[in-house]
């Protein structure tokens, strides 16, 4: 890291702050101690990004961006430590579209925990969790069928129930 990206990345902290109303431009403002006490970090780690002597460690990074409220995944791309690329945002994988109609398939909640970074060992817990919000396969058609504009119970071909 350079001189340049610690000076970038403490100015737009800075400007954060004083966007939340920390007064960290008067000696006696406070607003140096309320973020500390606010994010639950040392006064002096906050000082020392202030003064462009130190980045903060990866904890302390993690809760000054819940204190601003801002994204931790911004807090680490705009500190140099992590790029865009190397920290991609699940929610524009999940949003994007199939390469086809032929392979669009629903990810798995596997897939879906893997994006959105669930710890390996909560997977199970995750999936289990999520399973009881999602709707069941004839839930899934009925509503398919009426957004179709056919009857729950209507073949998806459009041909009738009976031969005869």
């Amino acid at each position: 890291m350079t001189s340049q990206d610690l000076d970038a990345f403490a100015a737009w902290v800075e400007g954060l702050m004083r966007d939340r109303g920390y007064d960290i431009d008067s000696p006696r403002g406070g607003g140096k101690s309320r973020i500390a006490d606010e994010a639950g970090v040392h006064r002096a780690a906050v000082t020392r990004l202030l003064q462009r002597q130190s980045m903060p460690d990866l904890e302390t990074t993690r809760r000054l961006a819940r204190a601003l409220g801002v994204p931790v995944r911004d807090m680490l791309i705009r500190s140099g430590r992590l790029t865009a690329e190397e920290l991609a945002d699940p929610h524009d994988q999940l949003a994007a579209p199939a390469p086809s109609a032929e392979f669009a398939r629903r990810p798995t909640l596997e897939e879906v925990a893997d994006l959105l970074g669930v710890p390996a060992d909560r997977r199970d817990m995750f999936v289990r969790v999520v399973e009881q919000f999602l709707p069941s396969e004839a839930e899934t058609e009925a509503a398919q069928a009426l957004e179709d504009g056919r009857t729950p119970m209507e073949p998806a071909t459009g041909t009738s129930l009976g031969t005869g």
